[in-house]
């Protein structure tokens, strides 16, 4: 694969994929080769738009295709299981929209193909690795706001009342949790390297059953607390900030994408700019391209055991606030 562009195939040409398409356009030994949806038309769009060499109306197609290098997914939540595991059973390398699968029993089969037969797979936060994320883990790692003890953040916004879209369809695994709370979750165990000893969770579903608000206390070791909101009915800050004994950080929003942090420390207040390239998407796409060159398994960034974790996680919160999808057995 070395000396030769990376060619990536797309299932699933929805509206995330434009990000992933966006971010593919600055990395140079990169490119979009394949787009595979159930509609051709919408395949060809998208194909014409980003420059893609070919396009099917057949996943297994595009997964069969030996000029493939990797497969981005993104079709809804409900069959990441599916698609993904197709792109194993077949040998092809996987970087795969959030969450990874929709619960943790889906997700510890796929870790476990993934491993047996040799292929790479990476579940697609890309949050974990832009670049300003680097600065906050610097000023976490040098103890720059002393001992933590709260994160709080939101994620919110006034979603459509569509009941046939992807947000608000429990068959297709709907809701703010597994959408938007996947994020805080993601940061907080990020920061604390350690997952919550226990949580708290209330919520409001709606009417088609899937949560509209979503609020979580997680628990850490020293009692350390993070607290979230997610919700599709009001427009929130969209911030994230970590309390410290000596001062707190402010992740700006949205804080899931952001370019910048201020460290305050008593009356001094330093906020520093990582402006992105393209969209954001590019730093995870090039980190997968990596561990695939490198023969790897898992990005250290965002690994398997991580993965896992967030989707117990979310699967006991799920309980807690009385949500299962319909397919779910």
């Amino acid at each position: 694969m070395s000396g030769k562009k990376f060619n990536w195939g797309i299932l699933g040409p929805g509206r995330i994929a434009h990000q992933f398409a966006d971010g593919l356009k600055v990395i140079d030994d990169a490119s979009l080769y394949a787009v595979a949806s159930s509609n051709l038309e919408r395949a060809e769009a998208f194909a014409n738009e980003y420059g893609g060499a070919k396009t099917y109306n057949s996943y297994e197609a595009l997964i069969n295709d030996p000029e493939v290098d990797g497969v981005y997914i993104s079709t809804p939540h409900r069959f990441h299981f599916e698609n993904v595991m197709q792109c194993l059973n077949a040998g092809k390398p996987v970087l795969c929209e959030k969450p990874l699968t929709v619960n943790a029993a889906e997700t510890r089969q796929l870790i476990k193909t993934a491993r047996e037969n040799k292929v790479f797979l990476m579940e697609a936060l890309w949050t974990r690795y832009l670049p300003i994320y680097s600065v906050i883990r610097q000023w976490l790692d040098d103890s720059a706001i002393g001992d933590i003890s709260l994160m709080v953040g939101t994620f919110g916004f006034n979603a459509p009342k569509d009941k046939d879209d992807r947000w608000q369809n429990p068959e297709l695994a709907g809701g703010t949790l597994l959408d938007m709370g996947i994020y805080p979750i993601a940061i907080s165990q990020w920061v604390m390297k350690t997952q919550p000893k226990s949580f708290v969770s209330m919520a409001h579903l709606g009417n088609t059953g899937v949560d509209e608000l979503t609020t979580v206390l997680l628990k850490y070791e020293n009692d350390v607390i993070s607290q979230f909101h997610s919700s599709f009915l009001s427009n929130h800050t969209n911030d994230f900030l970590i309390y410290g004994s000596k001062g707190y950080i402010r992740i700006h929003p949205a804080f899931w994408g952001s370019t910048k942090a201020s460290l305050v420390t008593g009356e001094q207040e330093l906020t520093i700019s990582r402006p992105l390239r393209a969209g954001g998407f590019e730093y995870q796409t090039e980190e997968a391209m990596r561990c695939i060159r490198a023969g790897l398994l898992e990005s250290p960034g965002m690994s398997h055991a991580d993965t896992l974790a967030n989707m117990e996680l979310m699967d006991s919160i799920r309980a807690e606030i009385g949500l299962k999808y319909p397919f779910e057995k």
